[in-house]
């Protein structure tokens, strides 16, 4: 028999075992556009319903992580990555007794205005942009599902509630945090979004450190012997050895990894716990006028992760071969982006009447942003294509 939701959470908060400095329906600041609550499911599952319901979703299947393009779909890309934060995030808000459910429609829109190609992909495109505003993801994540996104009658974007999308937005300049409203306000007087949202970007950060990590091995750009150099991988990789010493290589460094991972959740759940004991938050409002976060990792992990995250940039985010890769999603990107600027009319049809009318009202800079979002919406694999397909027709 099903049970009407809206029934069964008349008792507020407490009944879903939420701490009082949780998020929830019940406390939550509520949608851009009102909209009768679902009789199923909670406002922050609609959230996630609609997040992986979105086209730009779907796109992160082909959106490099680091990895360009790479042949082994074994690699990780933007989907795989949102899907290993999300159920870190998930985790880490049940150690604390905050709401999961939020935690994951978060993490799923963290990355959704990602560029193809990574972060070069991302810095090409900001570099085009400098003169019309600038290009930053976490940004474009926002306009993506306040603007782009278009599939209801009554509005336009996915009208998610203003608690993921001040968790989405990470990084905001004054100049344009002025022009949000409430959602700007911590970044113009201080403050933290709730604690799901800190979560997530540490989930975001252990897991992308331990799968740069596992991808990098693998593909040989680093070096075992150098990696166990590293406190924070010897611990996990050493212990590992001694429960299975007959494990493959390949086995090993699974295994590693999987240890490594449980470490900085550990701590990362025992520093914020401290933390959270020392300010005594009593509601979601009571965490937001936090000057200083509540979540992090502990002194000790913090010193560990930095030699970790040295190494990457060091030795896999820089390697010869992906600034090979990267060199030419670089050029791909401006070459995309000079042509449109000059031949608008390559833009296909509905976004070339766009480019046209937004041009008419803001300038070159209004149809700069309406190439920006058309390229930034691209799987690696269709701006591949579409390069391909306009410079074979304008040579």
């Amino acid at each position: 028999m099903a049970v009407d939701l809206l029934e069964a959470r008349d008792g507020g908060p407490d009944q879903a075992g939420f701490a009082p400095y949780a998020a929830s329906e019940f406390n939550s600041l509520g949608r851009q556009y009102s909209e009768p609550p679902d009789k199923f499911r909670t406002l922050y599952q609609r959230d996630c319903d609609r997040i992986i319901h979105a086209a730009a979703f779907r796109s992160l299947e082909y959106k490099t992580q680091v990895m360009v393009n790479h042949a082994d779909g074994s690699f990780r890309t933007r989907l795989t990555h949102s899907i290993e934060v999300a159920k870190l995030s998930r985790t880490l808000s049940r150690a604390l007794r905050l709401n999961e459910d939020l935690s994951e429609s978060i993490a799923l829109a963290h990355d959704l205005g990602h560029t193809p190609f990574g972060h070069a992909g991302q810095d090409a495109l900001d570099d085009c942009m400098k003169e019309y505003g600038g290009f930053e993801h976490n940004l474009q994540s926002l306009r993506v599902i306040d603007k782009l996104e278009h599939k209801y009658a009554e509005f336009r974007g996915l009208n998610l509630s203003f608690e993921t999308r001040e968790g989405v937005l990470k990084r905001c300049p004054k100049e344009i945090a002025k022009t949000l409203g409430p959602l700007g306000e911590r970044f113009l007087k201080g403050g933290s979004p709730t604690l799901e949202a800190q979560l997530v970007d540490f989930a975001d950060q252990i897991a992308y450190t331990n799968h740069d990590l596992d991808d990098g091995l693998r593909l040989g750009f680093l070096d075992l012997e150098e990696v166990r150099d590293l406190r924070l991988f010897s611990r996990a990789y050493d212990a590992a050895c001694k429960a299975s010493p007959k494990l493959s290589r390949h086995a090993l460094l699974h295994e590693a990894n999987r240890r490594m991972i449980t470490a900085m959740m550990v701590d990362l759940i025992l520093a914020t716990g401290k933390r959270i004991e020392q300010a005594r938050p009593d509601s979601p409002q009571a965490v937001r006028a936090c000057t200083e976060r509540l979540a992090g990792f502990s002194a000790e992990l913090r010193a560990e992760l930095a030699s970790v995250t040295r190494l990457l940039h060091e030795k896999y985010y820089h390697h010869h071969q992906l600034a090979q890769a990267t060199g030419q999603a670089v050029r791909v990107i401006r070459e995309l982006f000079r042509v449109f600027m000059d031949r608008p009319q390559l833009l296909p049809t509905e976004l070339c009447c766009r480019a046209s009318e937004k041009k008419a009202i803001r300038g070159g800079a209004g149809q700069a942003r309406v190439i920006a979002d058309y390229i930034a919406s691209l799987s690696d694999r269709h701006i591949l294509a579409e390069h391909r397909k306009i410079f074979d027709v304008t040579k």
